[in-house]
């Protein structure tokens, strides 16, 4: 008589959780603490600061812009920014503070 022997596989390793990162600005924010610096940026030197793609920057500075908090304006052939701190910032809890009283904070 013969006994077949199991054999069990190997226990996988533990698989660590995925390191959970996160932080408190959005990129939105971000990039009006760019612009409020006053430094003339290009959407490629916004990306490599905050660490997003240029075409994200493009569109959160469409999305800035539609909704007043900067201001655009052409110098050359090159596109300029500048902060509109009397913007109100949108959440029902902050809408009576402005970008400006933000920036100031965060600065």
């Amino acid at each position: 008589m013969t006994v077949a022997k199991t054999r069990r596989a190997a226990a996988p390793p533990p698989v660590e959780a995925a390191e959970r990162t996160w932080t408190f600005l959005t990129n939105h924010a971000r990039v009006l603490l760019c612009v409020a610096t006053g430094e003339s940026l290009t959407t490629r030197e916004l990306s490599l600061r905050i660490g997003i793609t240029e075409r994200s920057v493009q569109a959160i500075l469409t999305d800035l812009t539609d909704e007043g908090y900067l201001i655009k304006s052409k110098v050359g052939r090159r596109n300029v920014y500048e902060l509109n701190p009397q913007g109100r910032l949108r959440h029902p809890l902050e809408a009576s503070h402005t970008v400006g009283e933000l920036i100031a904070a965060l600065s």
